[in-house]
């Protein structure tokens, strides 16, 4: 809350003054959110969501698939391609959050810049793409503690992630922030294990005291052959690669998500945009290189894999064959608290979508309804629905149910990077109609707009050929069809529906709104004297036990 001391005081009678009772303790506040939600994620929450927040399965177990079709080499390109495509849809989505970082993001951005009817689609796209990964990840917890034991009952672990994701979600936002401070936390000493696995291993510090180094991209090769044979074949091993990647390599949405939520946007946002650059490199790029260095592309239990009963993980798989003991447990161990952190985040996300359609009118407005703690309740009671599909586990085969999940949600992902990409073109060319100079933004992007034009037509061509192999001589299949092209075909009838329906146009640059929250946005950002802290200080200061200073925005203690 920001808050101006009033000069007004009156006489009460007595020879005394005080000040105008209207003017509670002389301060007037000024809401810091145009909507119902509270700006309570601080610096030190931002940037862990921004490091960890969205690392999950992908990275840890669904790499070992494309490891299988491509091989390493193909890995490596594969992920490295797509990582750089998604870094230019951070340099186009950044400039637009930190300029409007309004609740609900790009989903209605989309809406106020482009057409209503691409709104409705931005909204009902991610959250359908939130909600059902929201089973996905439990699918893939179960597949995880399969490593210990098959014994656990399904329905049991379904129930308990289930309740654990509820209390976190109903609770205010910055206790969920907490949380994901602590998960991501987690997830970043995981990687820094199979990081420090990697090369200590590959250098000769393993139970066989054998540097093996590079030695799986001779043996069995480093491009792998998937369908056909030859130069065909090494493509669309590649093409395997690269399509693990558009399902592992995500990250800006969800930092763009909690935009309505943050204290101080403009900063922390940027921030925490600008470590996506380096936090894709570190973790997606090298991850993918040290899959291929730890584990041959042909080792029969990285292709068991699918059967459920694996033990998972392509590092946990690397460490029992060089028989390395105590550390697969730990890695498997931390390994769940990542894929619960991942499954937490998209509950999160689905609501903050789910209310952000309301807030447009794309969603009945009861979802506009919250708590006294800025939680959409109603938002929240409708996701918490999408959990429940992990049961499907119980009468099914788990690695199925995950497959089939993953290739659902990555066409939904291209959706969502095709609308960033256009609602940039758009925001672009109405600054430049309006006379708005993009340098005094708080984020400027660069190579603007040839990146959103890209990643645009990259983004087209990778959900088009995303199943391109169920369209091959004799490998067509109902179901291997629908699972890559379902949410494309939901996205046809939902943007024509709604275009239709309410007869909406494409907005023109003279036109669009580039006003919208800003005024409001621009006085709470402006009502901070203290400058904002640093990752560090919030780090040291929560180490050493000193709590954080509460102020009205006006650099006035209030704790």
């Amino acid at each position: 809350m920001a808050a101006v001391p009033s000069n007004e005081a009156v006489d009460n009678g007595s020879g005394s003054v005080e000040k105008d009772s209207s003017m509670a303790d002389s301060i007037r506040y000024a809401e810091d959110n145009k909507d119902q939600l509270h700006r309570h994620l601080g610096n030190r929450q931002i940037q862990l969501i921004a490091i960890g927040g969205t690392i999950g399965t992908g990275l840890f177990v669904s790499i070992g698939g494309g490891l299988v079709k491509g091989g390493p080499a193909s890995l490596l390109l594969g992920y490295s391609l797509h990582a750089l495509m998604v870094c230019l849809i951070n340099n186009s989505l950044a400039e637009m959050v930190c300029y409007m970082p309004v609740s609900g993001s790009f989903i209605r951005m989309s809406g106020r810049w482009v057409d209503d009817a691409l709104g409705f689609l931005a909204g009902w796209n991610f959250f359908l793409y939130e909600a059902i990964l929201i089973p996905f990840e439990i699918t893939a917890l179960n597949l995880v503690l399969t490593f210990w034991t098959d014994k656990i009952p399904v329905a049991a672990i379904c129930v308990i992630v289930i309740i654990l994701y509820a209390i976190i979600n109903i609770a205010a936002v910055k206790y969920y922030g907490e949380a994901e401070f602590w998960l991501a936390s987690g997830k970043l000493l995981l990687i820094l294990i199979v990081f420090f696995f990697t090369f200590i291993t590959a250098v000769g510090g393993n139970p066989q005291h054998e540097p093996y180094g590079f030695r799986y991209w001779y043996s069995p090769g480093a491009f792998n052959e998937y369908i056909h044979k030859g130069a065909l074949g090494r493509f669309e091993g590649f093409l395997g690669s690269l399509f693990s990647a558009c399902f592992t390599v995500v990250g800006p949405e969800y930092l763009g998500m909690v935009a309505g939520e943050t204290e101080r946007p403009r900063v922390y946002l940027k921030n925490g945009f600008k470590t996506v650059y380096w936090r894709f490199f570190v973790f997606f790029v090298l991850g993918a290189l040290a899959v291929g260095i730890v584990i041959p592309s042909n080792s029969q239990k990285l292709i068991n894999n699918g059967s459920g009963t694996a033990e998972g993980s392509p590092y946990v798989i690397a460490m029992q064959n060089m028989g390395v003991a105590v550390l697969p447990h730990i890695v498997n161990a931390l390994l769940l608290t990542s894929i619960f952190s991942a499954g937490n985040a998209y509950v999160y996300c689905a609501m903050r979508s789910l209310y952000g359609l309301a807030c447009d009118g794309h969603a009945p407005r009861i979802f506009k309804k919250t708590m006294k703690n800025g939680i959409p309740i109603y938002a929240f009671a409708v996701v918490m629905i999408f959990p429940f599909i992990s049961f499907l586990q119980v009468s099914g085969n788990t690695a199925q149910a995950v497959t089939w999940l993953q290739a659902v949600t990555n066409g939904a992902t291209m959706i969502n990077y095709i609308i960033m990409s256009l609602t940039y073109i758009f925001f672009y060319r109405a600054c430049k109609a309006q006379g708005i100079d993009r340098k005094t933004m708080p984020y400027c992007g660069w190579f603007q707009p040839y990146c959103a034009y890209i990643t645009f037509v990259y983004m087209i061509i990778i959900e088009g050929i995303f199943g391109y192999t169920v369209f091959l001589p004799g490998r067509w299949n109902v179901g291997d069809f629908f699972a890559p092209y379902t949410m494309a075909l939901v996205a046809i009838l939902l943007y024509f529906g709604w275009k239709i329906v309410k007869r909406t146009k494409f907005v023109k640059p003279l036109e669009a709104d580039l006003v919208w929250e800003k005024p409001q946005i621009d006085a709470y950002e402006a009502s901070f004297t203290e400058p904002a802290t640093r990752l560090r200080d919030d780090m040291w200061a929560m180490l050493s036990g000193k709590k954080r200073r509460k102020e009205n925005h006006m650099g006035e203690d209030i704790s």
